[in-house]
């Protein structure tokens, strides 16, 4: 209890009569004599046991659907950089071989080749970057916090958006939890280059208290939360799914022509429960 109100909804690990362990939650409440002064505590604990056994049934169909996810962004990015865009490639040589073997073509037509030699060399270079973001193998071999500094670097020059990226002293991580940040990272930037008015975003990752934290702020128009968790683009519930697969919490702030903020918070060990309770 805190200044004499109820703790409400705090679940803990209980003990039922013959010992064996429960999932409860708790309620406190403070008990006041006729003078206002607290003299003792009424505790209520429900058995969440069925409500745990559901959530974790959920939250294995929600990891399933996110690792499909990952697999057939993989199976995507090779198909578009070992097929489609060789492809593409091959079709930009033909034309500058027609544009370079044909000493009879006309002017006219000649610069219109050159014009479709220009779009196949700028398609390729965005089916690249399309495979590239699909496929984080950066991760493999640079790790977690350069993967993440080099995204924010090509991404920014691309999209000619300056990006401050801070890295603190993070230790290695397991891939799930890379994974789960960088994408995260990436939706967080996208929507803040899309609707954040062009300004500058910061990103900063750091280590503390036994926790990972990555923010990821602008200065720029901000939206209303309540209205785009109801709607459909920014990505914000599947941010939210990501981030609890991995035990973390995401707080994201943000208010029209307040700019955003995106915190998240990954523990690099998991919570204990708290000592049983009888119940």
């Amino acid at each position: 209890m805190i200044n004499g109100e109820a703790v409400k909804r705090h679940e803990t690990l209980g003990q039922s009569k013959d010992g064996t362990p429960v999932e409860v939650s708790l309620t406190v409440s403070p008990i006041f004599d006729n003078g206002g002064r607290i003299t003792g505590v009424a505790g209520i604990a429900r058995d969440i046991r069925e409500r745990k056994v559901a959530e974790q049934a959920l939250l294995g169909m929600t990891r399933k659907l996110v690792e499909a996810q990952e697999q057939e962004r993989t199976r995507i990015a090779r198909e578009l950089h070992d097929d489609i865009n060789q492809r593409v490639g091959l079709l930009a040589i033909e034309l500058d071989q027609l544009r370079l073997g044909r000493d009879d073509l006309p002017t006219e037509v000649r610069a219109h080749i050159h014009k479709l030699l220009q779009q196949a060399s700028e398609i390729a270079t965005d089916l690249h970057t399309l495979s590239l973001e699909l496929h984080l193998s950066k991760l493999d071999y640079l790790g977690f916090p350069r993967a993440m500094s080099s995204w924010c670097k090509e991404f920014g020059e691309r999209q000619k958006v300056e990006i401050e990226f801070k890295n603190g002293d993070v230790p290695k991580l397991p891939q799930e939890i890379s994974l789960c940040l960088l994408r995260v990272l990436q939706e967080a930037v996208h929507n803040a280059a899309k609707h954040g008015g062009g300004g500058r975003i910061a990103v900063q990752l750091e280590e503390k208290s036994g926790e990972i934290h990555l923010l990821v702020s602008d200065a720029g128009r901000g939206f209303d939360i309540g209205a785009a968790m109801q709607g459909r683009g920014l990505g914000l519930t599947s941010m939210q799914e990501r981030v609890r697969l991995i035990g973390g919490t995401i707080v994201i702030e943000s208010k029209p022509m307040g700019g955003t903020t995106i915190h998240v918070r990954v523990p690099l060990e998991s919570k204990r429960h708290s000592q049983p309770t009888a119940v």
